[in-house]
């Protein structure tokens, strides 16, 4: 059977490994697992959340509110703009696949930074445009400018804070870039986990609100994954001015968020004090890892989210770690794929990150 040509040269995006499967391959009991690779929230959903659930468990039978009203009054409220300038997506990565089939084809660029989300080339791909990457590892805004005025990409991808290093780039920097890019060429902001980046250092707080009343040509991504502890439920959003969503819209199939996710996102978004707690928790562990890694003599990436990259040592193997790491139960995230010698380990709990480096000081 024949495929589309452009499949040859697409990657599978290759998910953290799920802690059933770790049970079925390795025989170890869900209990005893810890999964520190994809970046949830370890803490979980707010309660107010989970009884909300519950309550209108009883409508799972028909189809959901396609025009999302009560989501996107919450996310009005939440940042103070007109409803008009959202659209919903199935995680936020949807909403980079409308922005992809919407703006790119196959004459186009796409720029994005050396190291970042993967979904951005894949969908880039899908589409058949050419993928331009910087050469620094995090974030360089100069060196972002010079390959717009070489490539003149449709598309640039911003994502601070960035996954999978977890730098963060200074907004009033990304202001003064956005200003000296032409209004054709779309600027993504990818804020997936802006929660964590704001309330580690204000300078970094991107405000969508600033942004879209300033530029016509950039969108912002906000996720429920991440810090809001709605993973499972796969919900994100993007945020720009009405033109551009109007377009995205076209892209959108019916009902892509199921009655549950859209309940659990609307009550999540104005449990702020839930939300600021779990991300205050996650960087009182987070300080931990920095001691750890230094104790260790790893590099460790100055983070701005709910997760730490540790650059392992020449005689060291991420991927041996990873793998040792993952027959003992520990679940963390190999990013040998990004040509780094290094993991990436979301920050659990206190007795989860206990776990972590007590098997970590067996292996180095």
């Amino acid at each position: 059977m024949k495929f589309n040509k452009k499949l040859k040269n697409i990657s599978t995006y290759e998910a953290g490994k799920p802690i059933e499967l770790v049970v079925r391959e390795f025989g170890i009991k869900s209990e005893d697992i810890v999964k520190l690779a994809s970046n949830e929230n370890p803490y979980g959903c707010s309660p107010k959340v989970k009884q909300a659930v519950i309550d209108i468990v009883s409508k799972m039978a028909l189809y959901p509110d396609d025009s999302m009203t009560k989501l996107k009054d919450a996310l009005q409220d939440r940042f103070s703009i007109d409803k008009e300038h959202f659209i919903i997506g199935s995680g936020s990565d949807q909403v980079i696949e409308f922005i992809m089939h919407a703006k790119a084809g196959k004459k186009s660029k796409v720029l994005m930074n050396s190291v970042t989300f993967a979904m951005y080339e894949i969908y880039a791909k899908h589409v058949g445009a050419k993928v331009i990457r910087t050469s620094s590892q995090e974030h360089n805004l100069d060196e972002f400018y010079e390959l717009y005025k070489s490539e003149k990409p449709e598309i640039i991808f911003l994502c601070t804070p960035n996954n999978p290093t977890g730098d963060a780039i200074d907004a009033k920097e990304m202001f003064d870039f956005i200003r000296k890019i032409d209004e054709n060429t779309l600027v993504v902001i990818d804020g997936a986990y802006m929660e964590y980046g704001a309330y580690k250092d204000e300078s970094k707080k991107v405000n969508p609100k600033e942004l879209i009343e300033e530029f016509a040509n950039v969108i912002y991504l906000g996720t429920f994954s991440k810090a809001y502890g709605l993973g499972g439920m796969r919900v994100g959003y993007g945020i720009s001015n009405s033109k551009i969503i109007k377009e995205l819209y076209k892209l959108r199939p019916p009902f892509n968020i199921t009655t549950l996710s859209l309940e659990a996102a609307s009550v999540a978004v104005k449990d702020e004090a839930f939300v600021n707690e779990c991300v205050a928790l996650s960087f009182e562990e987070m300080k931990r890892y920095e001691i750890f890694a230094k104790e260790k003599n790893i590099d460790i990436i100055n983070s701005y989210t709910n997760f730490v990259t540790l650059s392992l040592n020449d005689n060291q193997n991420s991927t041996e770690i990873a793998n040792s790491l993952l027959k003992q139960g520990m679940i963390v995230r190999d990013l040998s794929g990004y040509g780094m010698n290094s993991i990436r380990v979301t920050i659990g709990t206190s007795n989860q990150n206990s776990r972590f480096f007590e098997l970590m000081n067996d292996l180095i």
